[in-house]
């Protein structure tokens, strides 16, 4: 089932970004909206455009992922992936939702908002950014080998019980796409932070200090998500280039 978006334009527009949005947060503690999305979607268009508006924030992490379960009518996405729809369908089970849809917004893995309400996001976004970060990430991209990554529990965070999932997230900044057939055929529309690959590279049960090195093979943008397992809370985020 598809949700038609509540607010378009003229709303998500206001959503902050630039200069007030510099003091919001820093590039390790990052809120992470992921948009569950689709180009097999007519409604999802709006809920694309607000989040390619989040990047201009710097203290968000919007990622888009694609799902394929709406390729079977009349128009495959080029980025679907069964591991995104696997990804919402865990987010679903541990909300205790009986359906996923999109578009869909889920807000640091806990908090989900329904298509482009801009109102509603911006709401849950700053609910977030109150909140005390849990892990503490430092990072350091001079190592010869890769980036060097330490986590830790933050002096303000409860006791921390594992398994946690620390994830590697690739993605591709922008992406244009003509869509010939379906609901949106004739269309050309811009995708942004459309996830290409995410990789769990280790595990942690949130004791001491989780010390790792991540290799970026190539000079895509890489964020690393700090997550309870397996779709639980999103504990922390950084970017990493």
């Amino acid at each position: 089932m598809k949700w038609v978006a509540s607010l378009f334009l003229a709303v998500w527009m206001t959503l902050p970004t630039g200069a007030a949005a510099q003091s919001a947060g820093a590039a390790t503690d990052l809120v992470v909206v992921e948009l569950f999305t689709s180009q097999g979607c007519s409604s999802c268009p709006p809920a694309d455009a607000l989040l390619r508006q989040l990047t201009a924030r710097p203290d968000v992490l919007p990622l888009a992922l694609h799902v394929d379960y709406w390729d079977y009518i009349g128009w495959k996405d080029q980025f679907a992936d069964p591991a995104h729809t696997r990804r919402q369908k865990g987010y679903a089970h541990v909300g205790g939702r009986q359906m996923v849809y999109t578009p869909q917004m889920i807000v640091n893995g806990q908090d989900d908002v329904v298509g482009a309400n801009a109102m509603e996001l911006t709401e849950v976004i700053t609910r977030h950014q109150a909140r005390p970060s849990q892990v503490s990430i430092r990072i350091d991209g001079s190592a010869a080998d890769g980036v060097a990554v330490a986590l830790r529990r933050a002096d303000t965070a409860p006791v921390l019980s594992g398994p946690i999932s620390v994830q590697l997230v690739r993605y591709a900044p922008l992406k244009t796409v003509d869509i010939s057939r379906g609901e949106l055929a004739g269309r050309r529309l811009d995708y942004a932070n459309v996830v290409e690959q995410i990789d769990r590279v280790a595990d942690w049960d949130g004791q001491g200090t989780l010390e790792l090195t991540v290799t970026l093979t190539d000079a895509r943008p890489a964020a690393l998500l700090v997550q309870q397992a397996p779709y639980g809370a999103i504990l922390a985020a950084a970017r990493l280039n």
